[in-house]
């Protein structure tokens, strides 16, 4: 700020801030400087914060650190008393850990934080061959909240307490508004490379829309479109492909994860054939091995064909809905060229993300505000993503 542009909004005082007595008592009397396109600024203010701050950097990253691998935030608190004799409440630990999730998001979103590696510096399957690889993919999965119904149900309690107690308490603070839901869908997207030495993982509660933002922000900082073949493994849920096509990512090829399209194989297997039936498990065995070495019209050909044996409307019912599911991810079942070309053919990478950044805040009696589970989990996604180090340099500037 150019200081020969302001005036003193004051002019108490010959420099920015004077230490006065009164009575026995030390003051600080401070200035400040006024400007219209800038506004009001204190100088010294900084100072006071930098001052009144008593939880150091290294103690913030150290909470965080212990809650990542705790079950609970008295869990996290005892072992930091334990391991680095600091005593720190748990409700004071919870919002510090918190607050710098919620810091990590707002700098990834400012660009502050940022992949420090290149889509074009991912190596293929085959060491030496020419051509970079890299993989998107991205999933949802269920979050424990706290509703407004169960908000409610506490502040009456509380209150309750309160009158039996006959004292003047301070008056309860306004509280954010509980979920309409137990459980709500938080969704992450993940690109990595072939031997997950290069990873970027982002976790948000916002709905599809918001996770396909995610996918165009993210692969613009690794050069997603400068990789030589840029594939997507995903589970088939239309709203990844929607996304995918929506924001114009330039996919080499896209492809459905096998594991998915062996479980719904399975399901009208059971339903049609039976549990255990032998020669339910043989058909389901041929239907994969046709899917995986010879792509999809052959694997079509055979579903047709159960299609036109089954008799009974359940399991035509069965076939019907597996017919369906192939037919509308007939773009994506490509495993033979996939296999020829070495690509995975698993969203293997995504399940594990969508396991491990969650599991803090899963477990039995846990619910959250969606903003702190989104945090909390935003750093999980830092550490997947090995920018830890990277977050706190960008904290301490």
């Amino acid at each position: 700020m150019d200081r020969q542009t302001l005036r003193p909004k004051q002019n108490k005082g010959s420099d920015e801030h004077d230490v006065l007595t009164v009575n026995g008592r030390a003051r600080l009397r401070r200035r400040h400087y006024y400007s219209r396109s800038e506004g009001t600024t204190t100088p010294v203010d900084k100072l006071l914060d930098a001052a009144e701050a008593t939880v150091s950097l290294g103690v913030r990253e150290m909470c965080s650190r212990l809650n990542a691998g705790a079950s609970s935030f008295d869990r996290a608190a005892e072992n930091l008393a334990r391991t680095a004799q600091l005593r720190i409440s748990r409700e004071t630990l919870r919002q510090i850990v918190e607050g710098d999730g919620k810091l990590a998001l707002r700098l990834s979103e400012s660009g502050e934080l940022t992949p420090d590696w290149k889509a074009k510096d991912c190596a293929g399957p085959n060491p030496g061959a020419p051509g970079s690889l890299a993989y998107l993919s991205s999933d949802g999965f269920t979050v424990p909240l706290v509703t407004q119904a169960e908000k409610t149900k506490r502040r009456k309690q509380v209150l309750a307490k309160r009158q039996k107690c006959g004292k003047k308490r301070r008056a309860l603070t306004r509280v954010k508004r509980g979920a309409d839901q137990r459980y709500k869908e938080f969704k992450a997207v993940m690109f990595y490379d072939h031997f997950m030495e290069h990873r970027w993982v982002s976790v948000t509660r916002g709905n599809c829309q918001e996770a396909g933002r995610l996918m165009r922000r993210d692969s613009r900082r690794i050069g997603f479109g400068e990789a030589d073949f840029r594939v997507g493994n995903i589970d088939g849920g239309p709203w990844i492909i929607g996304q995918i096509r929506q924001r114009r990512l330039p996919m080499t090829a896209t492809g459905l994860d096998f594991y998915h399209l062996g479980e719904n194989v399975h399901k009208a297997r059971r339903a049609i054939f039976g549990e255990e039936n032998p020669e339910g498990k043989e058909w389901a065995g041929k239907v994969l091995h046709t899917a995986k070495h010879e792509g999809y019209e052959p694997l079509w050909e055979r579903l047709v064909e159960l299609r036109s044996n089954s008799r009974g409307p359940v399991r035509r019912k069965a076939s019907n809905v597996l017919l369906n599911y192939v037919s509308d991810r007939r773009e994506m079942i490509r495993y033979p060229e996939f296999l020829a070309r070495g690509w995975q053919i698993g969203s293997g990478p995504m399940e594990s993300q969508c396991r491990v950044v969650p599991d803090r805040v899963k477990g039995p009696g846990k619910r959250w505000d969606a903003d702190n589970a989104e945090a909390v989990m935003a750093l999980e996604a830092v550490h997947q993503s090995r920018q830890w180090s990277a977050l706190w340099q960008a904290a301490r500037n």
